[in-house]
């Protein structure tokens, strides 16, 4: 166990450098300028420019700011803002909490709909209950949430009038709790809905491959009652891949989502990194793409260490 950390050490933080050079580079030679805004004002002068961009750093090669922006990463200053003249790591680690409280009550909400789906589909194939989930696991792959969004906004907002979408989506939390629910009501929909669709699938397969197991035959052969052997035998074995699939998804929850944010609205690290780079910022983007790149690696090494503990036959050497 410990040398396999120690290589998979090694290995991520020369992933992480190598995900951070790419998109340090792709965002140099992307066009936009932050100061972009400057140099097709009049009023501001040439000599003006040039120190805003000296002081920025933006006058310097890419390799250069590219070792600044990763020194000062690694001392735990993130940088400044060129769109919002504000620090990154304050602006970032503002909009975690939105993005948790909507990306991971929707998370939870697809894992907690699709599981129990999932395995009885599996136990009934071919009823008219796996019927109904397959159809709509297929439903929930073909239609994308921008368009389940645009839906939902044009029946409960429009025509129902049931959801406060004329006012800016922020959690206040002085504000009653059910104010904040009440907005959270339909991202969370739509991008659990989403969620569970294709983890339903992933269980439906999982537990007909195990349902087929000589063990669950010989469970059944010893007289145990049906509801024993599908929990106790085949669910519990079943969802051990889908632990690994479910930590895997968990840095999509920090990532937030940028189409469904977009729709709604919803002041999350999405929305911020959609911002973010249609104003050049790039402090803003390398510690959200950053960020997001460190959880992935983290969260495939916590997948593995979950896999070898739920599954004995596995050993990590």
């Amino acid at each position: 166990m410990g040398r396999y950390l120690i290589r998979r050490g090694i290995v991520s933080a020369a992933t992480i450098v190598a995900i951070s050079i790419v998109v340090f580079g792709i965002l140099a030679v992307a066009p936009g300028d932050p100061l972009g805004e400057f140099a097709t004002n009049p009023s501001v002068p040439p000599e003006r420019r040039a120190e805003l961009r000296a002081s920025l750093g933006l006058d310097e090669p890419v390799p250069v700011q590219y070792w600044n922006w990763a020194r000062l990463y690694v001392q735990g200053d993130w940088g400044e803002s060129f769109s919002t003249k504000t620090g990154v790591r304050e602006y970032v680690l503002g909009r975690v909490p939105v993005t948790l409280a909507v990306i991971g009550s929707s998370f939870l909400l697809g894992i907690l709909i699709a599981v129990p789906i999932g395995v009885v589909s599996a136990f009934k194939q071919y009823s008219l209950f796996d019927q109904f989930a397959t159809t709509f696991a297929f439903l929930g792959f073909s239609i994308p949430t921008f368009f389940s969004g645009i839906v939902l906004i044009y029946i409960f907002g429009i025509r129902l009038q049931d959801t406060p979408l004329g006012l800016p989506f922020v959690f206040d939390r002085t504000d009653p709790l059910a104010s904040n629910i009440k907005q959270s009501i339909l991202p969370v929909m739509v991008l659990g809905l989403a969620g569970a669709a294709g983890l339903t699938r992933f269980v439906r397969a999982s537990m007909l491959e195990v349902l087929g197991q000589d063990y669950v035959r010989t469970a059944r052969a010893k007289g145990l009652r049906e509801q024993t052997v599908l929990i106790a035998h085949a669910m519990r074995n079943a969802l051990i891949p889908v632990i690994t699939i479910v930590a895997l998804q968990v840095p999509e929850i920090f990532g937030g989502a940028i189409i469904t944010e977009q729709i709604f609205t919803v002041p999350g690290i999405g929305n911020a990194l959609i911002s973010a780079i249609r104003s050049s910022d790039t402090p803003v983007v390398m510690a959200i793409t950053f960020g997001v790149a460190i959880l992935v690696v983290l969260f495939n090494i916590i997948a593995d260490l979950l896999y070898a503990a739920f599954d004995p036959r596995i050993k990590l050497t």
